[in-house]
């Protein structure tokens, strides 16, 4: 069943847990969790990344996410991950997304604010949660590298604007950096978990975290312990149908390729069904 970012949040919080926050940029991927989803009995978050255009453009995959969203047997929030464009959150809003996210994060503090006030009223207009962000999350291994050899704590989110934020756009989650980093580690993830404490002292919106694949079950454990309601999951879930699709086409080289698409999907399932255990606590 079709579902929104806010009520989703408002459950995990209750629950002291975490959603899981998938990106479906793939056919196969989207049926893998759902699936898992409904296996555990769990909401989940599907997404699409303004990035994932390359892979599969919004207009085309969109209303199959909001199809399957619709048909699942548990709640399903169909969300628009990392986009600093109106005119596509707008699209995503008409092909009937629940949720935006509008990452301003780029920007310096008072434009990120500048620009994320309208967008909150006009979603919340249209019936939409927004998600945004403050502090730097490093997009890929090499910003990731970069990040570690210099002060960590340049990127992390200040608790003080944290709460300003929240509290002048109305936004209805705020991912938040304190330490993560976008795609696979470079090393071994250190987290902050101080940052999200000490934004959870100044404001109740609800916390996100992004770069969330690639940690311990210990690391999960901490950050939802310490205030985490949404983790957003990708990197390992792609490779993790990648290797079976590797491992398939050098075990048998002739064959089909729905065969590989069907054995990636399997992977994906077992991977997205632990995932959800994790953060959801199951």
């Amino acid at each position: 069943m079709l579902a929104g970012l806010k009520e989703l949040m408002m459950e995990a919080e209750e629950n002291r847990c975490a959603v899981a926050a998938f990106n479906t940029p793939t056919y196969d991927g989207l049926l893998a969790v759902i699936r898992a989803a409904e296996a555990t009995e769990t909401p989940i978050i599907i997404s699409h990344a303004q990035a994932h255009e390359k892979v599969a453009h919004l207009e085309d995959i969109g209303p199959v996410m909001v199809h399957f969203a619709k048909r699942a047997k548990v709640p399903v929030c169909v969300h628009l991950d990392h986009s600093n464009s109106e005119a596509y959150c707008r699209k995503a809003m008409d092909i009937g997304f629940t949720s935006i996210m509008y990452d301003c994060s780029m920007y310096p503090y008072e434009k990120n604010l500048e620009m994320t006030i309208p967008m909150v009223a006009l979603a919340h207009s249209r019936g939409v949660d927004v998600e945004s962000e403050l502090g730097q999350v490093p997009r890929n291994n090499l910003d990731g590298i970069c990040y570690m050899r210099n002060d960590p704590s340049a990127y992390y989110t200040d608790p003080d604007e944290a709460a300003a934020f929240a509290e002048q756009t109305g936004t209805d989650a705020l991912a938040i950096a304190f330490g993560t980093v976008h795609g696979e580690y470079a090393g071994k993830p250190s987290l902050n978990t101080d940052v999200i404490r000490k934004v959870r002292q100044k404001t109740t919106v609800p916390l996100v975290m992004h770069g969330g694949s690639g940690l311990s079950n210990e690391q999960y454990r901490e950050v939802i312990e310490c205030g985490i309601r949404k983790i957003n999951y990708h990197t390992y879930l792609s490779l993790e149908g990648y290797r079976t699709a590797v491992f398939l086409t050098e075990e048998e080289p002739k064959g089909y390729f729905h065969e590989i698409a069907i054995a990636a999907q399997r992977e994906m399932f077992h991977h997205a069904v632990n995932v959800i255990r994790i953060f959801s606590g199951k």
